[in-house]
């Protein structure tokens, strides 16, 4: 008789057992597949203040892999972005010298008009790409507190606004061109990086702001 109670307390204990096992398994595979608490804050910061630039879209996807980089700081992430648009102007510009140095072997394309439009693109992108690179060696020197941070970032404000006017200019000296795919692929990366750029400015005018 003794073991046969015995033998049934021992059931109940596996069944109860069992039982907080399986309730508390949902909680652990959740816990598991959701972002770490400053992981999901750092995202809620780069979306909210995606939100200042004028294609938040674009500021969102472009940067919210850096979260974990970025967390909560305005400074890492217009340095980001800044170096970001940094990219795609040496993209950019390394794009126009290309066609520039392949007209010749281009048909139908080899016109004075779009010669000359690439020259004033290789010459923009390459100012451009110089002004943006000033500007995120500005931001690295930048110290917390610093009597001149404002000065500073007035540099850096002016740079990156240059840079944006430098890649405008590019695409201005294409309104002669007659359309095709080079003009189309031209206009399209110019587009592009003017975009970032632009997103780039809006977040370093943030930073500079204190937000």
């Amino acid at each position: 008789m003794a073991n046969s109670v015995n033998g049934h307390l021992a059931l109940l204990v596996l069944v109860l057992s069992g039982a907080l096992f399986l309730h508390h398994l949902p909680q652990i595979t959740a816990v598991q597949i959701l972002p770490s608490p400053h992981q999901s804050n750092a995202s809620d910061f780069i979306r909210t203040s995606c939100n200042v630039t004028l294609y938040p879209d674009l500021c969102y996807s472009a940067l919210s892999s850096y979260a974990n980089t970025i967390q909560l700081s305005s400074r890492r992430l217009a340095g980001l972005a800044v170096n970001l648009s940094l990219a795609e102007a040496k993209r950019a510009d390394s794009y126009v010298r290309n066609i520039s140095q392949d007209l010749d072997s281009r048909p139908g394309v080899a016109e004075p008009l779009v010669a000359e439009a690439l020259g004033d693109c290789v010459s923009c992108y390459g100012a451009a790409v110089e002004q943006i690179k000033k500007s995120l060696r500005q931001l690295k020197r930048l110290k917390a507190g610093d009597v001149s941070f404002r000065f500073e970032m007035s540099n850096v404000k002016t740079w990156m606004s240059a840079a944006l006017t430098y890649e405008g200019t590019c695409v201005d000296g294409f309104e002669l061109v007659s359309g095709g795919a080079l003009k189309e692929d031209v206009t399209y990366r110019a587009d592009k990086l003017k975009k970032f750029t632009s997103n780039a400015l809006a977040l370093v005018n943030r930073f500079a702001d204190g937000v």
